[in-house]
């Protein structure tokens, strides 16, 4: 009797140690930064190259809108650009015939100016008279005027040219613009995945019609998990950003798998306890949520329970 009764107590003890090992002091459920990638222009899926389970490079293409009604309207507004030139006029023909018109007038007044002199020194040897002068001065006057009338039409014409092309080539910018937006949205035909990751669920297959917004894939980095748990307020002096931590995750063996963990995030307000949440006290009313960074080892998966032991903070 008095064996049975050791067996007893040992069994107890034994019991009670084993309990009181795997006491934790916060647990939660773990989750991942899943990213919702979204069509960017509407229209038909041409290709959608990722599967559920995929892994995807971040900036990698993985899929196409059909983008050919963008693509036209972006060639016939460059077309409309490069058509403006030929609206443009060329002021060159006109100002030369101007040239040549002042040219002759040039020639003109040189001959007038020297019979001008010839007249004046026959005039100083009483070869000529003052008629003869006041005639060829006249002539003189009357061509510098018309020398004066064809520069002006040669300022007018270089003028009305310049003015009527900046008028015609006001138009190019915006048409410049115009098709840089275009461009852009042809640049978002593309499908580009966001982050390094592993597709969850796919919404969209190739040949369905899009619209601009609307899910076509989600994707989560999995090589680190956040396990979001919850601790007491009498546990909060005890940690900090970027402690380290112990977390356990159950495994088939009925014990505990130990992983490291790094507390990442401390939450500034306190919430209820969630009913699926034990904390270190058990009658804790109020909790506030950490987050726990943790490398995956390849069996963590989102929604697994797991359970934190803190360290002392130093």
């Amino acid at each position: 009797m008095k064996k049975v009764y050791l067996f007893f107590i040992a069994a107890f003890v034994f019991a009670s140690c084993n309990n009181n090992k795997n006491q934790f002091d916060a647990a939660g459920n773990f989750e991942a930064s899943e990213v919702i990638v979204s069509s960017e222009i509407s229209g038909k899926i041409i290709t959608l190259s990722v599967n559920e389970g995929d892994t995807a490079s971040a900036n990698s293409v993985v899929g196409t809108i059909d983008a050919v009604n963008i693509n036209l309207q972006k060639q016939q507004v460059e077309a409309s650009a490069a058509a403006l030139n030929e609206k443009t006029a060329n002021a060159a023909p006109n100002v030369q015939l101007l040239n040549e018109q002042l040219a002759v007038q040039q020639s003109q007044l040189n001959n007038l100016l020297y019979e001008q002199k010839r007249i004046e020194n026959l005039l100083k040897q009483d070869a000529a008279t003052g008629k003869q002068l006041d005639d060829i001065n006249a002539q003189v006057d009357v061509v510098k005027k018309q020398m004066a009338v064809t520069r002006q039409q040669i300022t007018v014409q270089l003028s009305n040219t310049s003015l009527q092309n900046r008028t015609v080539l006001s138009e190019k910018k915006p048409l410049q613009i115009r098709a840089a937006q275009l461009q852009d949205q042809l640049n978002r035909a593309h499908i580009i995945n966001p982050i390094n990751g592993t597709v969850l669920t796919k919404y969209a297959e190739a040949g369905e019609v899009t619209a601009a917004g609307k899910a076509l894939y989600k994707i989560a980095d999995l090589s680190t998990m956040k396990l979001r748990a919850y601790v007491s307020g009498s546990q909060l002096p005890i940690i900090k950003l970027g402690q380290q931590v112990k977390v356990f995750i159950d495994n088939d063996k009925g014990g505990y798998t130990e992983l490291p963990g790094t507390i990442t995030w401390i939450s500034d307000k306190a919430e209820f306890t969630p009913k699926t949440i034990q904390t270190k006290e058990e009658r804790v009313n109020l909790v506030y949520a950490i987050k726990v960074n943790v490398k995956n080892n390849g069996y963590l998966k989102i929604g697994m329970y797991g359970e934190v032991k803190l360290a002392p903070n130093p």
